[in-house]
């Protein structure tokens, strides 16, 4: 991948991931209500503080963008947030799905671009 695209996707994604990441801790702005089939879900992902776990990570792995250090392992711990995040808006809130499959894609670009990384991980 070119240096300069790489460069560009990887400050505006962890400026993503740090913002919405924040956003979830702090709460500066209001979520959108849960869709009535998603509220179980919700309930459990709160009393769980699974959502708390989901911000770190986000905040985590921008700041790791951005600082450019252990992004190739953010990448893959964030994959799991951005597989769960196109699976919740696919099956119980659809208005969220093209925010989803933008962090999903850009997760899997971002893994693409840091693949020197993971060859010696893929070798066995």
């Amino acid at each position: 991948m070119n240096s300069k695209v790489f460069l560009v996707l990887r400050i505006v994604f962890g400026l993503a991931l740090l913002f919405f990441g924040s956003n979830k801790l702090l709460q500066f702005m209001d979520p959108p209500p849960p869709p009535d089939a998603a509220m179980g879900y919700w309930t459990a992902l709160m009393a769980t503080k699974t959502m708390t776990l989901v911000a770190i990570v986000e905040v985590l792995s921008g700041l790791s963008l951005l600082i450019n250090k252990y992004g190739a392992l953010m990448m893959l711990v964030l994959m799991s947030v951005s597989v769960n995040a196109v699976l919740y808006h696919a099956s119980l809130a659809q208005d969220g799905l093209v925010m989803g499959g933008a962090l999903l894609l850009l997760n899997i670009v971002m893994l693409y671009a840091y693949k020197d990384k993971y060859k010696d991980l893929l070798n066995g």
